[in-house]
């Protein structure tokens, strides 16, 4: 289970590890941005004993590996190879056979820089790519730009742009696209909002960076009640007509069809 909210946490801090896998589906132990340089080594060593004692379940857990042409990502390979994950999340993803390199290992691919991001389908179709996220404040960084937000809050074109490319490469794909992250942590309305567009979009699940997050994701995850009654009219409407009908004077078809079972099948899952 990847989401529906993967919440980050720093591999240098195991005594947030088993508070931030209660809070989420899934935990992203950090070995990347979330740890400094001098203390990558003891976060290493921290998450591979976190996941060899199962103190963190490995299928409910992502580890965020540096870069593998860096000076640290080689060392999170190795030091990982004989521990039960399944999944890591490559940052900075350009180069499809980077992450081929990572098999039989599942890779997420965070596309976060320019070429990253123009490289997003290339990067979904790999065989052991397993989904895509996008990062808005390394690519703005990367294309030497001062914000990724307008004043108001709303994403700006660049970042728009990489937030569809990415969720139209992994969908063709068949790939899981995964929202980036709401860094306004007191902004929960915020949060929300940003949650319900990415719910309506496509994105299968949503990145947040403090536990207090998580349930904002999944409640809007959740479908409402009017949402599941709608479907649940939607499919009875479809099952007694022998082709186009409609439901509150809206005309369903096969495309209407497809949303109402999205809907339930998302309300299935938010129960289980």
């Amino acid at each position: 289970m990847i989401g529906p909210a993967l919440l980050f946490c720093p591999g240098s801090r195991p005594d947030r590890f088993a508070r931030a896998a209660a809070a989420a589906d899934s935990v992203i132990l950090d070995l990347e941005d979330a740890v400094a340089p001098t203390d990558k080594p003891a976060a290493r060593a921290a998450v591979a004993t976190a996941l060899a004692d199962g103190a963190v379940a490995p299928d409910r857990c992502v580890v965020r590996i540096n870069p593998l042409d860096g000076e640290w990502g080689p060392a999170d390979v190795a030091a990982l190879r004989d521990t039960p994950v399944t999944t890591v999340l490559l940052p900075k993803a350009a180069d499809p056979a980077t992450v081929a390199r990572l098999a039989p290992w599942h890779v997420l691919a965070l596309c976060e820089t320019a070429r990253g991001v123009l490289a997003a389908r290339e990067l979904s179709e790999v065989d052991n790519c397993v989904g895509l996220m996008w990062g808005a404040e390394d690519l703005t960084a990367d294309l030497g730009g001062r914000a990724s937000r307008r004043s108001d809050g709303s994403y700006l074109p660049h970042v728009v742009h990489a937030r569809v490319t990415v969720l139209l490469a992994a969908c063709a794909a068949g790939r899981i696209a995964v929202d980036g992250v709401y860094l306004d942590i007191a902004d929960t309305d915020g949060l929300a909002a940003e949650t319900t567009e990415a719910v309506a979009m496509g994105f299968g699940a949503k990145a947040c960076i403090h536990p207090d997050q998580a349930p904002v994701i999944r409640a809007a995850y959740r479908p409402s009640t009017a949402d599941v009654e709608w479907a649940r009219e939607v499919i009875a409407a479809v099952a007694a007509s022998t082709g186009v009908t409609t439901v509150r004077g809206n005309m369903v078809d096969e495309p209407i069809l497809r949303h109402a079972h999205a809907i339930l099948a998302a309300d299935l899952a938010a129960d289980a």
